[in-house]
């Protein structure tokens, strides 16, 4: 039998800090990405973790923290493409803080919901949480005044008890109807409201959820262009925003024989499936009717036509609600805020130039 190799001496930060020529102090803080030096020490540290092959030790930087390492993502399903994009998102951001990311799904509006992870979330297994809220929880106020780092994500109001991270609902709905009004729809049609026609008038003060907010910027970009909105063009989905919901949605729109030539759906399935049933009824997109989605989902620009869509803005919102988790994580005393970006069209072949 051959002789069995030495076992390799595991490289420490303290023989990074004596190769680099800095205290072992500079060292961990380059690590942690601390401290106060120039650059060009930084940089030098940097190369010598490299050239020796230096690993954190991710338990006992984290024993020394007083943290787990990990943070949890709650979501109410993984099947919508964008709440998987987003926990990839969120999984990416935090690993270039050195946390990993547990991700879990709940039962929405159910006894096993929001408000039952919220009360039962460990916090010796992770630091905080980033909470997606569905729009079916039955949430109170004083459910989201928790005693852990929590941040939450998606349309519904936090009341002020916790961060909340969202693009502008009303500001991407206005930006997509002012874009099919700008190239030449006269009559919009919308698929996806959640409100009964007879009552989509009292959906112009509504200050929470998706399907609301959406609306809402539908129709203020319908008075701000001076355009009367016919709400037997929004049939109710209900909560069914799938590419058959978008499917059937539009059949009925077509069938009411009310006349529409733009139609805003409120994701980017209820959009594919709405472009699946004009062409099966022979209408000419974007020739007789323009078509935007919301969410720009991979698929979207690769249906044919491929599909003019509102950005997501998962680029800018899972840095934000991780980077404010992890404020929150380090001790951060900051008043719970409301964290909004603007999103932007992108701009396909469903919309005329």
């Amino acid at each position: 039998m051959g002789e069995s190799k030495p076992e390799k001496k595991r490289v420490t930060l303290r023989d990074v800090a004596a190769e680099a020529g800095v205290s072992l102090k500079t060292a961990s803080n380059v690590i942690n990405n601390g401290g106060r030096m120039s650059e060009a020490t930084r940089e030098k540290v940097r190369r010598t973790i490299d050239r020796l092959g230096y690993r954190v030790n991710v338990a006992a930087r984290n024993l020394n923290r007083g943290t787990t390492g990990f943070i949890t993502l709650a979501v109410p399903s993984l099947t919508a493409p964008y709440l998987a994009e987003l926990a990839n998102h969120v999984i990416d951001a935090a690993r270039g803080h050195g946390y990993s990311v547990y991700v879990t799904t709940y039962a929405e509006g159910s006894a096993q919901g929001a408000r039952s992870l919220l009360r039962n979330f460990n916090t010796t297994v992770s630091d905080g949480m980033i909470l997606s809220i569905s729009e079916v929880e039955d949430l109170d106020p004083e459910d989201l005044a928790v005693d852990y780092p929590l941040v939450c994500v998606g349309a519904r109001s936090t009341n002020g008890k916790a961060d909340h991270v969202t693009p502008d609902d009303i500001q991407a709905a206005r930006s997509a109807s002012e874009y099919l009004l700008a190239h030449g729809a006269t009559r919009l049609a919308v698929v996806g409201s959640r409100t009964d026609p007879r009552d989509i008038g009292q959906v112009t003060s509504a200050a929470d959820g998706n399907a609301q907010l959406r609306l809402r910027g539908v129709l203020e970009a319908c008075a701000e262009y001076g355009i009367e909105f016919d709400s037997r063009l929004a049939p109710n989905s209900g909560q069914d925003w799938t590419i058959g919901s978008g499917a059937r949605i539009m059949q009925r729109i077509i069938d009411s024989a009310v006349p529409f030539d733009g139609v805003v759906a409120f994701n980017d399935q209820l959009a594919l499936g709405s472009l699946f049933t004009l062409a099966s009824n022979g209408i000419a997109v974007p020739g007789q009717v323009q078509v935007i989605g919301f969410d720009n989902i991979e698929e979207a620009a690769y249906f044919q036509p491929p599909l003019t869509t509102m950005d997501s803005c998962l680029d800018w919102v899972a840095p934000t609600v991780v980077d404010r988790l992890l404020a929150r994580i380090d001790g951060g005393d900051m008043k719970p805020s409301l964290i909004t970006t603007e999103s932007r069209v992108i701009a396909r072949a469903t919309t005329r130039m």
